[in-house]
């Protein structure tokens, strides 16, 4: 509903500003920006002037030399006959001659004839005819008939100048009641091109790029073929020769061979000079010059073409879409930055269609832009305003799942300060409300993550396809584990790919299971309870997924823990071993116990009484030793530790003095090879006493009569820390190499020696678990080397204390 509200905004903010800039295009509304804008750039886009052209100027220097103007005519006679020496392709002289020369001097008839002479040996010249409004309208000034008729050409030399005064166009064409005059420097471009054109037809196609606009002016004068005028330069842009160096013979005629040449004025006060897109700072720029800068044009085959009404609204509305379009899809920040680089956009690209003829007036553009985005801003800031204030009620509503801090901000003695007290507006006042939202939606994500982080177990958080988007420390451990170290924005089931396949009983068809599965609505009541798995590492795992809904019941994505039930399983399998040799290794002593008592209240099976008790004495032993084994393995597994600072050196030899009697018996000589000094470690005395004990005990069992058992104690250092070493070396039967890997295994029996003197283990097997398991449980290690026939000698290091 709000997304279409806004569409209905978006629509009608675009329809209003396209009406905005239709007004002001073809109202003209912004012309005079337009043309200013038009005079920058065009000044930025000044060309390089013709080598053809040259300008004989009537300067202050001339004047100071020749006299005040007007000159006499047998001057201009004089300057045409040099000028006709040196062959120009046409010469345009930029002077008025409506009337003919007064003069008492006897040769009033001769300057006229001989410049009409000259004009007429020359055979390229033109001359210009003058505007006359004689009160009923403008009307042509023609030259005398003298100089019309010796003259190649006569073309008008009016420039328009739009209403700032400016000239920035010309009509190539202008006329009055059916006859048409050519414009001066038009006249001039035929004659130099050799062409002999009909001015009174209306086809100009092939000689320059222009506007066809047809306009009349005030009265009965005509104007046609509008050209405006892309500048080559300010004054001076052209090659100017002062008209007098030329008079004087001063210039070589090669610098008007093959050109052509415009005769006119540029002195200060008496030149036609009008101000020009390239003259703005300048002042103005005098005719003879523009008119160079219009036959440039011609001779180059350039114009400026201005776009009409309806193409400049098209490119208006192009550039509005674009910004309404960002308006519409971007953030606030992005869609200033487009209005503002459209803005600079409308800039330039006038600027680089101008330089390739084409004018665009982007006024408009750029007025539209300008206001489009605070518009827009407005509409959007109400809306949001509206939007805020109604979702802010539904908010205050909800229940806060978590305890509300106070937050009023008072000064130390308990007035409140300035930003209580101050009146807020609307805007305000759902911005504060806005904050407290926000707050209370920051508190929940972090109790959420924290929950998700303190779970033991790994948890992901998915998305509908199992793409992994949140994870705790646990998981993410848990996958390097198994060489999986990218987790996020992973697929579930190709991080479960490499586990076993489910063995859960209830579990119907475990063959046919997919990972996919775990993403399956159908598959809920299943994956809730969970799947066993084994990991790539043998760890038992039990993987459950839960779907994650929105408020309003929307699936978002899955909640899938692996919890790890490795401990529980190996509890389980270590039960089912010991309720085994329980069953078995127990359970056969006592048996065998209530065999002879059977046998022996029978006189018939009744066996001597010093055997029955030898036999009674050997079963209780056998169970009481199996009982022990079990009950210092649980105690060695289960106990809290008591450690405290102790020396080595008494706890190994307490052993040594314990096993003495069965050394003594088979004739087995204990050798301590202790140093000197103090070896101190922080142990549980009786615990690791019986390791010690353990061990001497299985070097005597274990070694032929007449050997020796050596125990040594010294220090060692290892990655900077020190250990005490014990080290219990006998002369026995060694461990054969196959049986070596199982020796700190549960229940695992040898058999040492071979032939006669093989000696079997009659005991549980749990003798060496429960040395590993102390020794572990007191972060030392163990390790052994054992030659078979030669012996066997382990090593004990334990982390000195104080050293």
């Amino acid at each position: 509903m709000r997304r279409h509200l806004a569409l209905r905004e978006w629509l009608i903010l675009a329809i209003g500003l396209l009406i905005l800039a239709a007004i002001l295009i073809f109202s003209q509304s912004l012309k005079r920006f337009d043309q200013s804008l038009y005079d920058k750039l065009l000044q930025t886009q000044s060309r390089a002037a013709r080598n053809d052209i040259v300008i004989v100027a009537i300067d202050d220097f001339s004047i100071a030399e020749l006299g005040k103007w007007p000159w006499r005519r047998d001057i201009h006679a004089q300057l045409l006959q040099k000028l006709s020496v040196a062959k120009p392709k046409a010469i345009g002289f930029d002077v008025i001659f409506a009337e003919a020369e007064h003069s008492n001097s006897s040769n009033l008839v001769t300057g006229d004839a001989l410049l009409a002479a000259a004009m007429q040996n020359a055979g390229n010249v033109v001359i210009p005819l003058a505007n006359v409004d004689a009160g009923s309208g403008l009307q042509a000034g023609l030259p005398i008939p003298l100089f019309a008729n010796a003259v190649r050409g006569v073309g008008h030399n009016h420039i328009e100048l739009d209403d700032d005064g400016v000239a920035r166009s010309v009509y190539l064409k202008e006329g009055t009641q059916g006859q048409w005059w050519p414009h001066f420097t038009l006249s001039l471009y035929d004659i130099g091109r050799g062409l002999n054109r009909d001015i009174n037809s209306v086809d100009l196609a092939g000689t320059v790029i222009h506007d066809q606009e047809f306009s009349y002016s005030a009265g009965i004068w005509h104007r046609n073929w509008r050209m405006h005028i892309p500048y080559y330069g300010g004054s001076g842009h052209f090659t100017s020769i002062p008209y007098v160096s030329v008079l004087r013979g001063e210039v070589s005629n090669e610098v008007f061979r093959d050109k052509y040449v415009l005769i006119g004025a540029t002195a200060q006060g008496m030149a036609d000079a009008f101000p020009t897109p390239v003259t703005s700072t300048e002042g103005v720029l005098s005719g003879v010059e523009i008119n160079a800068n219009i036959l440039a044009s011609l001779l180059d085959q350039r114009s400026i073409m201005p776009a009409n009404n309806a193409q400049t609204l098209a490119f208006t509305a192009l550039i509005l879409l674009l910004a309404l379009s960002s308006f519409l899809f971007a953030s606030p920040r992005i869609a200033l930055i487009t209005v503002l680089g459209l803005t600079l956009f409308c800039v330039l690209s006038c600027a680089l269609l101008l330089h390739f003829g084409y004018w665009i007036a982007p006024g408009a553009s750029i007025v539209v832009l300008i206001i489009a985005y605070p518009l827009w801003g407005w509409r959007r800031l109400e809306a949001a305003i509206v939007f805020l204030g109604q979702e802010f009620v539904l908010l205050d509503q909800e229940p806060n799942l978590l305890p509300e801090p106070n937050v009023e901000i008072a000064s130390k003695d308990g007035i409140p300060s300035p930003a209580q007290t101050q009146i807020q507006d609307r805007l305000e006042r759902h911005i504060q409300a806005m904050r407290a939202a926000v707050r209370r939606v920051r508190d929940l994500r972090q109790f959420v993550t924290d929950s998700l982080h303190s779970l033991p177990d790994a948890t992901m958080v998915t998305t509908i396809d199992g793409n992994v988007v949140l994870t705790n420390p646990a998981a993410v451990e848990y996958f390097k584990s198994i060489g999986m170290p990218h987790v996020i924005d992973t697929l579930v089931p190709y991080l479960f790919s490499n586990m076993s396949q489910p063995h859960t009983e209830y579990l119907v068809q475990p063959q046919q299971f997919s990972w996919w599965h775990i993403l399956d609505l159908d598959q809920t009541e299943l994956l809730s309870k969970g799947v066993e798995v084994e990991d790539p590492k043998g760890r038992d795992l039990i993987i459950k997924s839960a779907p994650c809904y929105t408020s309003k019941k929307v699936l978002i994505g899955w909640i899938i823990s692996l919890i790890d039930i490795s401990e529980i399983r190996q509890a389980e399998r270590r039960r089912d071993e010991m309720l085994h040799f329980i069953s078995h290794d127990m359970r056969a002593p006592q048996a065998s116990i209530l065999a002879l008592i059977e046998m022996q209240k029978n006189p018939d099976t009744a066996i001597e009484h010093q055997e029955f008790l030898k036999r009674i004495e050997k079963a209780s032993n056998t169970t009481l030793s199996l009982a022990d084994s079990f009950v210092h393995l649980a105690h060695a597994e289960a106990t809290e530790y008591r450690f405290q600072e102790v020396d080595l050196q008494d706890l190994l030899i307490d052993a040594t003095e314990e096993m003495w009697t069965l050394a003594k018996n088979k004739r087995i000589t204990l050798h301590n090879d202790i140093p000197e000094g103090e070896y101190p470690v922080r142990v549980d005395r009786s615990l690791m006493t019986r390791v010690l004990t353990n061990l001497l005990s299985n070097a005597i069992k274990y070694s032929p009569t007449d050997t020796t058992v050596t125990c040594s104690l010294g220090f060692t250092t290892r990655n900077l820390n020190d250990y005490v070493v014990c080290t219990i070396q006998d002369q026995g039967y060694g461990i054969a190499r196959a049986d070596q890997s199982r020796l700190f295994q549960r229940f695992q029996r040898f058999s040492f020696g071979r032939g006669p003197d093989q000696i079997k283990n009659d005991g549980v097997g749990l003798g060496m678990v429960f040395v590993k398991t102390v020794i572990d449980r007191h972060f030392a290690q163990i390790r052994f080397t054992s030659i078979p026939g030669e012996g066997t000698c382990f090593t004990i290091e334990i982390p000195a204390n104080g050293i």
